[in-house]
C-alpha cells in the first residue's frame, strides 16, 4: 500500500487543531510513528498537519510484525511494532512529541512505559475512518467536565456499576491509575487517545469484584458488533471466571478468549463516556475494517467494561474486549455520575465542579 496517500483539507485542518491543543507549534520537532500497516491517509494527513502548523516532523516506520495466531487480533491498543526494537524506542524517545498512527496504538504497549518516563508527549491517533475526526470537534466545556469527574474519580474510593439487566460490579479504586481522556496531551510525560471523551481508572490488584450482564444494544468492539442477547460475566478478584448466555455471541466470547492466556479475562479498565459527539448508533455504517471503534467507547452516558491488557496491575495481554454498556448506572463513592445511562451528578452538563 502506498506511503503517500491522499489527504484533504478537512482532515488536515483538524489534525492541526488537535496538534496546537497538545502544544506543537512552530519549530517544535516531532515524529510521526507508524507501521507498515497503518492507514496511509492517516499517516500523510499527520505528517501535512505538523507541517502546517511550522513544525518540523519526521517519520519513524516500523515493520508490522506477523501475527504468529491463533487467531486474528483487533482493537488490542497494544501496537507490537516496537517489540524488542530497543534502538528504535530510544530514538523515539529523544523526540518531545510523538503522533501515535500505528494500527493499534501505544497505549497498552510494553515499550510506551519507558517512552514516557523519557518526558515524551504521545497523542494516540485511533485507526479510524478520517470521517470521524470530522464529527468528533473538541469541545473545551466538555472537556473541562472530564476534568471535574475525573478530579472526584481521584478522591473516591469505590466505583460501582449496576443496571436493571444484572450488573452489579465493584471496583475498589485504592491503586488505580486514573485518567481523563479529553484528546489533548496534558504535559511532558503523558499520553491521550484522540477522540476522547472518557473517564477511566485502570484499577490495581485484587480490586474488581461482581456480575456484568451484557445487554442487547451493549457493544463488543473486538468483534465490532451490537449484543444480540444477555451474556453474563462473573468477575472475581479481578479475572471473568464464568461467560453464561445462551445466544451465539456467547459462544464466539468463550471460544475467542480460550485462546489466550489466564490474563486475557482480567480486568483492564473500567469507566463512562462523555462525549456528547460520539455515536451509540453509528456502527452499522462502517464496515468492521473501517474503524476502530473509538466513537463507540467515549458516547455520552456508557459504561465500559474491559478486559485483558492493564499495565497499572502488571498485565499484558493482546486479547482485548472494550465493551461500553447502555442503560447502567455509576457511582463514585455515594455520589452517581452515570443515571440509567445518562450523565448526571458533576458529569451532566451545568452540574460545575
Amino acid at each position: 500500500m502506498s506511503r503517500h496517500a491522499p489527504s484533504e483539507w478537512r482532515w488536515i485542518s483538524r489534525f492541526a487543531d488537535q496538534f496546537k491543543l497538545s502544544g506543537l507549534g512552530a519549530g517544535d520537532e516531532c515524529v510521526v510513528l507508524s507501521e507498515s500497516s497503518s492507514r496511509p491517509e492517516l499517516v500523510a494527513t499527520a505528517v501535512l498537519a505538523a507541517e502546517s502548523l511550522g513544525a518540523r516532523p519526521f517519520e519513524i516506520v516500523m515493520r508490522s510484525p506477523a501475527n504468529e495466531g491463533p487467531v486474528a487480533l483487533r482493537s488490542t491498543g497494544t501496537s507490537l511494532a516496537l517489540g524488542n526494537m530497543s534502538a528504535a524506542v530510544t530514538a523515539i524517545s529523544s523526540v518531545p512529541f510523538i503522533i501515535d498512527v500505528t494500527q493499534e496504538g501505544l497505549l497498552h504497549s510494553r515499550e510506551l512505559r519507558p517512552i514516557l518516563a523519557a518526558g515524551c508527549r504521545v497523542l494516540m491517533i485511533s485507526n479510524e475512518s478520517p470521517e470521524v475526526y470530522e464529527r468528533l470537534r473538541h469541545n473545551p466545556e466538555v472537556a473541562q467536565r472530564i476534568s471535574e469527574a475525573h478530579d472526584l474519580m481521584t478522591r473516591s474510593k469505590v466505583m460501582r456499576a449496576t443496571s436493571e439487566a444484572g450488573t452489579d460490579l465493584t471496583v475498589e479504586l485504592a491503586d488505580a491509575f486514573t485518567a481523563g481522556s479529553t484528546g489533548v496531551v496534558s504535559g511532558p510525560g503523558s499520553i491521550a487517545h484522540w477522540p476522547g471523551g472518557l473517564v477511566l481508572a485502570f484499577p490495581g490488584r485484587h480490586r474488581v469484584n461482581g456480575t456484568v450482564v451484557l445487554a442487547p444494544g451493549d457493544v463488543n468492539l473486538t468483534f465490532k458488533h451490537y449484543v444480540q442477547s444477555p451474556i453474563t460475566l462473573t468477575i472475581e478478584d479481578d479475572y471473568v471466571v464464568d461467560i453464561a448466555g445462551s445466544g451465539y455471541q456467547t459462544d464466539m466470547l468463550k471460544s475467542y478468549m480460550s485462546a489466550f492466556d489466564k490474563d486475557a479475562y482480567a480486568t483492564s479498565h473500567v469507566g463512562w463516556g462523555m462525549n456528547p459527539g460520539a455515536r451509540w448508533d453509528y456502527l452499522e455504517l462502517y464496515d468492521r475494517a473501517q474503524h476502530n471503534g473509538t466513537e463507540a467507547r467515549a458516547f455520552e452516558g456508557n459504561f465500559m467494561y474491559s478486559t485483558g491488557a492493564n499495565e497499572n496491575a502488571e498485565r499484558f495481554s493482546v486479547c482485548h474486549f472494550d465493551i461500553p454498556m447502555r442503560d447502567c448506572n455509576v457511582f463514585l463513592d455515594d455520589h452517581q455520575v452515570v443515571t440509567a445511562g445518562a450523565l448526571s451528578g458533576i458529569a451532566k452538563k451545568g452540574a460545575g465542579a
